[in-house]
C-alpha cells in the first residue's frame, strides 16, 4: 500500500487494528520492520497503527531529492492527510523524532493529540556558538568519512553500541545481525542525506511550541544519540514534558527494551 507525497514520491506503509491511531515513524536507515515489537503488541491491544518506509528507505521510492527535513516532514504530512488521520499519537525513534517536530512546527497539531520521542536526534546535535553542548564539526566529519569509504564496516563498527550489550542487555547476535541487514537495505544515497539531516537540524524553537503532551524516552548508555546533548535537554525545552530514562538502554531501545518501552508508551496513550 502506498501514499503519494508532494512530489510524487510513492510511500510504502502499512496498517494494522483499529481504534486509537498510532503513527510510528522510523528511524534513519531503518524501516517499517523495525517496529516488530511495537505493532503487534498495541494492535493487539485494540489501537490501529499505521507505519511508513520514509523515502529511500524500505519500499518506497528512491528519489534524488527531498530528503531535507523539511520535505519528510511534508511526506509524514502526506500520510496523514491522505490516510485522513486524526487524534494520531505520533511515534518517533532518532531521526523520526526530529520529523515529527518538524512536522508540528510546519503543519500544526490539528491532526495530533500527543507525541512520542525515543531515543530522538533532538534538539539539535551539531555545535554552534549558541549550542555548546553539541556534537564538534571535527568529530562529525570524521564519521561522515568512514561512512563514505565503507558503510558495511561503519555499521558494523557500531553494532554492539547501537544496543550496549556491554551492560548485558539480552540482544541476541541474530538480532543484531538483522538489525544491520535492515540498515543496509536503505539506499545509500538516503543514508548519507538522512545522516546529513541528523546532525544539522535545529529543533529547538519547534520544541518550545510544542503544545500537545509529550513523553521523551531515552537511554542512559545511547552511543548515537548522547542522552546529555539529546534526551534531557529534549525534555527541557518541551513544555510539560514526561521523560523516562532507562539506565541500561543504548540507541536500539526499541528493541533491547521493548517490554518496558510499550509499557511506558501505554500508559501515555490512556492518561
Amino acid at each position: 500500500m502506498y501514499v503519494e507525497s508532494h512530489d510524487g514520491t510513492r510511500l510504502a506503509y502499512e496498517d494494522y487494528g483499529q481504534g486509537e491511531t498510532l503513527v510510528f515513524v522510523s528511524s534513519a536507515m531503518l524501516n517499517t520492520e523495525m517496529w516488530e515489537y511495537q505493532l503487534p503488541f498495541f494492535a493487539e491491544r485494540g489501537f490501529r497503527c499505521v507505519a511508513f518506509d520514509r523515502r529511500g528507505h524500505g519500499r518506497s521510492d528512491r528519489p534524488s531529492t527531498g530528503y531535507d527535513i523539511d520535505s519528510t516532514a511534508d511526506d509524514l504530512a502526506a500520510v496523514l492527510t491522505q490516510l485522513d488521520l486524526r487524534d494520531v499519537t505520533l511515534i518517533g525513534h532518532s531521526l523520526g523524532g526530529a520529523e515529527i517536530a518538524r512536522y508540528l512546527a510546519r503543519h500544526g497539531a490539528g491532526r495530533v493529540a500527543r507525541v512520542v520521542f525515543i531515543a530522538a536526534m533532538l534538539p539539535f546535535l551539531k555545535r554552534t556558538d549558541d549550542n555548546p553542548q553539541g556534537l564538534p564539526q571535527e568529530a562529525i566529519e570524521a564519521s561522515m568519512a568512514r561512512l563514505r569509504a565503507d558503510r558495511p564496516k561503519w555499521l558494523a563498527g557500531q553494532k554492539e553500541a547501537f544496543f550496549a550489550t556491554h551492560l548485558g542487555n539480552d540482544v541476541s547476535p541474530a538480532l543484531v545481525e538483522h538489525t544491520i541487514s535492515q540498515c543496509l537495505s536503505a539506499s545509500p544515497w538516503a543514508t548519507l542525506q538522512a545522516q546529513q539531516a541528523a546532525v544539522h537540524t535545529d529543533s529547538r524553537a519547534a520544541l518550545r511550541e510544542i503544545g500537545v503532551p509529550a513523553l521523551v524516552v531515552h537511554g542512559a548508555a545511547d552511543f548515537s544519540a548522547p542522552v546529555e546533548v539529546t534526551g534531557r535537554r529534549t525534555a527541557e525545552l518541551i513544555p510539560g514534558a514526561t521523560y523516562k530514562e532507562y539506565p541500561t538502554a543504548g540507541h536500539g531501545i526499541h528493541a533491547s527494551h521493548h517490554a518496558q518501552l510499550n509499557a511506558d508508551v501505554l500508559e501515555f496513550i490512556k492518561r
